[in-house]
């Protein structure tokens, strides 16, 4: 599944909008502000994969709780803690946890606190059309990636035109990939856990603990 949606979800400050659309600069700028302002964020999502060529398609859901840069991601069956240094990936069926370091660099990853920010940099955007989604209007804004040998052929960013809340992504591959992170539930500054991004060893003493750095 790919990194650019699966390892997903905020840290912001704007970067410039260079070669973009006045009015979509402007609804991103609203956007990240107001996300910039919350303590944290929780997020229901469902995530889907198609490639009608390669007869592929995959969905699935999953939940997210954000703050600042660390995070807690659950999605098919493996947790995902980050406790702003140090990743630890958990999977049960495979009694594993696997240790590394942030690791966002690599591929262009967008991490979960940086999902609803990627845009920031490496696009121009502009834009596109706009739906009623069960009586909620949503505001799509076009990115096309600055990078022309990038994979990505564009990604519409639907945005709640009441709350400014990002509601879903749609990334469209240049080989045809279509996936789409859609938010069935936005809550933010909810009270949370000091230990929700804290990794216990002690409780996976039966696990393989695996550490790749």
């Amino acid at each position: 599944m790919k990194k650019l949606f699966i390892i997903a979800f905020l840290a912001l400050g704007m970067t410039g909008f260079a070669q973009s659309d006045a009015k979509a600069e402007e609804l991103l700028t609203e956007v990240s502000k107001k996300i910039k302002a919350y303590k944290n964020i929780s997020l229901d999502f469902k995530y889907e994969l198609n490639n009608v060529s390669e007869n592929i398609k995959q969905e699935t859901r999953g939940d997210v709780v954000i703050e600042g840069e660390k995070y807690k991601l659950n999605i098919l069956g493996v947790t995902r803690i980050f406790d702003g240094k140090t990743l630890y990936t958990i999977s049960p069926e495979d009694e594993e946890v696997t240790i590394s370091s942030d690791n966002t660099e690599d591929e262009g990853t967008i991490t979960p606190s940086k999902m609803l920010s990627f845009y920031e940099d490496g696009y121009t955007y502009k834009m596109d059309i706009v739906q009623n989604v069960k009586g909620r209007k949503i505001q799509y804004v076009k990115l096309n990636p600055i990078d022309t040998d990038s994979e990505i052929k564009h990604i519409l960013l639907g945005i709640d035109a009441t709350t400014k809340h990002i509601y879903n992504l749609i990334e469209v591959g240049k080989n045809g990939t279509k996936t789409t992170l859609t938010v069935n539930s936005f809550k933010t500054d909810q009270p949370i856990s000091k230990t929700l991004f804290t990794f216990d060893e002690s409780k996976y003493s039966d696990y393989f603990i695996n550490r790749i750095d």
